[in-house]
């Protein structure tokens, strides 16, 4: 690991552990996915999850973290991120749910996210929101590329989200991401006025943009964690983690089939 103020260039030897990590890691986002049902309350959901990332013969990335206390963040309709499961947040066929999970395995860190409706029937600006702040999230990916900087991925997102009509929030960002859950450089989801470092091969990014059907204006709950959006609209949270490399970026959460 090379590490500069503002960036982390990954070893070689480093990057296959961290690919590993984000494999797992997408493994068991679409497991809890496919799991998830109408009727279940957050807890049982995150006791699911820790079941699973044991299964890799990882650990969470996320509890502890802080403090923490989930295994994975389950975020539901205007809770933006950092859910915390609870045993008496039962899910609804109406809500729209946010899983956010990390893992770390054998040196590697793996942080992916995603967000869809529970129902069959999803009301078109619900619609509006998934769709878009996932298109969001790969017009970030499609500019993480060698030679551009931190901003164009930054500006990518937010023109996306502009076009969408959705509030991007500003407080929470994506961040470097591979032997720690967190490293350098943030990643903002709109141009702060500043380029951010160069891209170069060996950083890997975890790109995450957090959108509203509303207002940009978010708080924390009283338990600390959760956040919300300020005037009760829905938010969506996608994620995934790439690589920079000579040529495209490769996205490292994205299920590989062979």
């Amino acid at each position: 690991m090379f590490m500069k103020r503002n960036y982390v260039i990954h070893t070689a030897e480093e990057i296959a552990r961290i690919r590993q990590a984000a494999q797992l890691t997408a493994r068991v986002r679409d497991q809890v996915r496919e799991l998830v049902r109408p009727g279940m309350s957050t807890c049982e959901l995150d006791r699911i999850a820790g079941t699973l990332i044991a299964a890799t013969g990882g650990t969470s990335a996320f509890l502890g973290y802080n403090g923490f206390p989930g295994n994975i963040c389950i975020s539901v309709n205007d809770e933006v991120v950092h859910g915390i499961g609870r045993p008496d947040r039962i899910l609804a066929e109406t809500d729209i749910v946010g899983l956010d999970i990390g893992i770390t395995y054998d040196g590697g860190v793996g942080d992916t996210a995603v967000t869809f409706a529970l129902g069959r029937e999803v009301p078109e600006d619900v619609k509006r929101l998934l769709e878009n702040t996932e298109k969001a999230l790969m017009a970030g990916i499609g500019r993480a590329k060698a030679g551009n900087h931190v901003c164009d991925i930054s500006a990518a997102v937010e023109k996306a989200a502009k076009a969408a009509r959705l509030g991007i929030v500003r407080e929470y960002v994506g961040h470097g991401c591979g032997t720690k859950l967190h490293e350098p450089p943030e990643v903002p989801n709109f141009f702060c006025g500043q380029r951010g470092p160069e891209l170069r091969p060996g950083m890997v990014l975890a790109i995450e943009p957090m959108l509203n059907l509303g207002s940009y204006k978010v708080f924390t709950e009283t338990d600390r964690w959760t956040v919300r959006t300020a005037d009760k609209s829905w938010s969506a949270h996608f994620e995934h983690m790439v690589l920079i490399t000579e040529n495209e970026p490769e996205i490292l959460t994205w299920p590989k089939t062979t």
